[in-house]
């Protein structure tokens, strides 16, 4: 057992790397909750039927017949939504404290790329119970691919094998839910987890010439142990509480009302509720991941230090680019909602410049005032501007996510929480 703890961590490492907030084990949690995904998938896929005329009874058999059957369902559902969320604030806290730059920077693709994987793990179990929840949700989603420019409708008759919904799409979605993406999952984890050690472990800030280092057992081992007991508690209380969701069978004859995409694609449903279709699902998603694969590669001004949003005046940046990407996000919902419909307006105007080009013209000019006014002022480094710039993004995303989320409601207009 000593011996495997050492393939996963050096023997000796530096005391200060294993303070909790360095990196709140996020990654660790993640990586426990892949393994808890694994288990508790093999079990649940004993009693699984993937056929749409069987899928959902042999769900409502292993929730209903099943000893603990629901309580296994429960964790596999709760566990893949923990998954995505920790491994979103992994992704965060690597980009904040600097730890993507310099001799980390493949690693970061790979992360990008592990948080692709688990959002297409989600995506492939969202159809499985074939329940009108996972019907429409995930009708809606390749819908969205649809939009995609010249190869977008043949690019979703591909992945869901037809013009709708079917039972060669339950069967691929179950193959690469269960086979493919798993497999795939784990050897780039490995990878990732290895590239970590390779660089040297976890950034440190003012790193000594001469760091006091410790075994690894128990000083970081142990912490790794509480810090997982907890989540294993947290996943099980939660669990034993809330049940997964499921509706009735599905009905492609009937549609629920609102019909939403899985909440990790609202924001990219909800843009498509103020921009054109090729905007929102194309130009921007595309623009922000290519975003997020060349920041590494920038050329900065100073190598990173692991200090948390760099230095004093890059929090303050961030934390007033935070409360200006709110404002911003909310009063272009609001006013697209409320006051002003580009596409109405000037309906003589093709929808691709009144509803695609127009707003994000207004979007970019919001931007540049914001960056005259303020980032100009304060000298940011490059380093900093490219923080601010993310922050936006991230910030904008997580508003527009949660208002598909929580405030969309019959005929996906604007409500409280409480009348969706």
């Amino acid at each position: 057992m000593r011996t495997i703890f050492l393939h996963l961590h050096p023997a000796r490492i530096n005391e200060s790397s294993i303070r909790f907030n360095r990196t709140f084990g996020l990654g660790g949690m993640a990586a426990l909750l892949i393994l808890v995904q694994i288990i508790t998938g093999i079990l649940l896929r004993f009693y699984y039927t993937p056929i749409p005329a069987e899928a959902y009874n042999s769900v409502l058999f292993t929730k209903n017949q099943v000893l603990f059957g629901q309580f296994i369902r429960n964790i596999h559902y709760w566990s893949g939504v923990f998954l995505l969320l920790l491994a979103f604030l992994h992704f965060l806290r690597v980009f904040l404290t600097g730890a993507f730059r310099d001799d980390r920077k493949i690693n970061w693709l790979f992360g990008l790329f592990l948080l692709v994987l688990i959002v297409l793990l989600n995506f492939t179990g969202y159809l499985l119970p074939w329940d009108q929840l996972a019907y429409w949700a995930i009708t809606v989603s390749t819908n969205i691919i649809g939009y995609l420019p010249l190869v977008g409708e043949s690019l979703r008759t591909m992945i869901i094998s037809g013009k709708e919904l079917n039972a060669d799409t339950l069967r691929t979605f179950f193959t690469f839910h269960t086979a493919v993406l798993p497999f795939l999952l784990l050897l780039v984890v490995l990878y990732h987890f290895w590239r970590v050690r390779k660089a040297g472990g976890v950034l440190i800030p003012g790193a000594d010439e001469n760091p006091e280092m410790v075994p690894v057992m128990p000083n970081l081992v142990f912490k790794e142990f509480i810090v997982a007991l907890v989540l294993i508690a947290v996943l099980f209380t939660f669990s034993a509480l809330f049940n997964a969701p499921l509706l009735e069978k599905a009905n492609p004859a009937y549609s629920l009302n609102p019909t939403k995409a899985p909440w990790y694609f609202a924001g990219v449903q909800e843009l498509l509720m103020h921009f054109h279709p090729f905007f929102a699902a194309f130009i921007i998603p595309l623009t922000v991941l290519g975003f997020l694969a060349w920041i590494p590669f920038l050329k900065y001004d100073e190598a990173p230090t692991g200090h948390w949003f760099i230095s004093a005046k890059g929090r303050a940046s961030s934390e007033a680019t935070a409360k200006f990407a709110v404002a911003v996000t909310l009063a272009g919902i609001l006013f697209n909602e409320y006051v002003l419909n580009f596409e109405v307006l000037l309906s003589p105007v093709p929808a691709f410049i009144s509803n695609g080009i127009l707003p994000l013209m207004i979007l970019f000019g919001f931007m540049a005032a914001y960056y005259r006014y303020y980032l100009k002022r304060y000298s940011l480094s490059k380093a900093e501007l490219v923080q601010a710039v993310f922050v936006f993004v991230m910030v904008a995303f997580i508003v527009l996510s949660l208002v598909g989320i929580f405030f969309r409601g019959k005929d996906m207009a604007l409500a409280y929480p409480w009348n969706v």
